[in-house]
């Protein structure tokens, strides 16, 4: 089947989006989904390990949240950066976009400016900072990048990182890993389930719209990721494997080779996962509620079957489960 844009299309109330985690973070609602009885359960994330194959090896993306995320003015104008040059030089999204015109230098705030310097055809400014992206005299403009559908409040930013988070460079969590606590990590490695880190910085990849409705069309950005020499091990000495999160299902699905091995590696992918794609290595995957329409969504439904997604979310939403980044999750089997 072919499928659309408008197939991974559904109604979601508004206010089943979370604008804030459960407390504590593996007090979030589980809905259980086994692919081979087709059955839904629905329970709490702090009973993760009632359900998970005793013998799996969990895969979590390690990646910590940058505040890259530059307000000024109020939030009258932004700079999101997405990628950085120098110390002085990125590129990023801006708003609004008229005040950054090629050329031109822009007042941001005591002082401090930005010159645009080149302007790509999806809109992405090159713009050359006032001074260094360390200098202390930013850190007040700095914000955690809360995705659109959640009100910027700072106070919330640590709850957006995971609790195993290390290497600096996501523009976005990797919201499946919030919801768990050192507490449960450490009593899902007592009941004898391992653990392996795999990196993805999060970028304009995941969270970029798709704006063809034949999705074949649609190109992914590319997002850098690293598979050290003793993740590949555990990964290779692995019987079965449980994603946490659509990051790292596309670490796993990128970085297995023909002999269905890993080797280390750094490098970018940029694959996109829809409906007929037949799965490497991932048997199980831990995953949020996602956004309609959104390449998320389709990776989901590539891995529980196209039919089943739309069942699960209509029952997600009948039983009020809460979406997106800080709300519920769900481990399909």
């Amino acid at each position: 089947m072919n499928f659309t844009l408008s197939d991974f299309d559904y109604d979601l109330p508004e206010h089943l989006i979370a604008q804030s985690p459960a407390q504590p973070r593996d007090h979030a609602r589980l809905l259980v989904y086994n692919r081979h009885t087709q059955e839904i359960t629905d329970d709490y994330f702090y009973n993760l390990d009632a359900y998970l194959p005793s013998e799996t090896t969990l895969v979590v993306n390690n990646s910590k949240v940058e505040k890259c995320r530059l307000l000024f003015q109020e939030g009258k104008k932004e700079i999101f950066v997405t990628s950085v040059s120098n110390n002085n030089t990125v590129e990023a999204l801006v708003r609004p976009g008229k005040k950054f015109k090629h050329g031109k230098k822009t007042e941001l705030a005591n002082g401090i400016t930005a010159t645009t310097t080149h302007i790509a055809d999806d809109g992405l400014r090159t713009l050359r900072i006032s001074c260094s992206l360390d200098d202390p005299k930013l850190i007040p403009y700095k914000h955690t990048p809360f995705p659109p559908y959640i009100k910027q409040d700072e106070s919330l930013s640590e709850e957006y990182q995971t609790v195993y988070a290390k290497d600096l460079g996501s523009k976005a969590a990797p919201t499946a890993g919030l919801h768990f606590t050192d507490e449960l990590l450490e009593k899902l490695q007592q009941s004898g389930i391992k653990k392996s880190e795999v990196t993805l910085h999060v970028g304009l990849g995941t969270f970029a719209p798709v704006k063809t409705e034949e999705i074949q069309n649609h190109s992914m950005h590319s997002e850098w990721y690293q598979l050290e020499s003793q993740t590949c091990d555990e990964l290779n000495d692995a019987y079965h494997i449980t994603a946490v999160g659509t990051t790292s299902v596309r670490v796993l699905e990128s970085a297995i080779d023909d002999t269905k091995s890993f080797t280390p590696q750094s490098r970018e992918t940029d694959i996109f996962i829809t409906p007929g794609y037949k799965f490497k290595c991932v048997d199980a995957l831990i995953t949020n509620f996602h956004l309609p329409k959104s390449t998320l969504l389709m990776l989901v439904s590539a891995f529980m079957s196209y039919d089943e997604m739309r069942r699960i979310y209509a029952h997600a939403v009948k039983e009020k489960y809460r979406f997106y980044s800080f709300g519920d999750g769900m481990l399909i089997l």
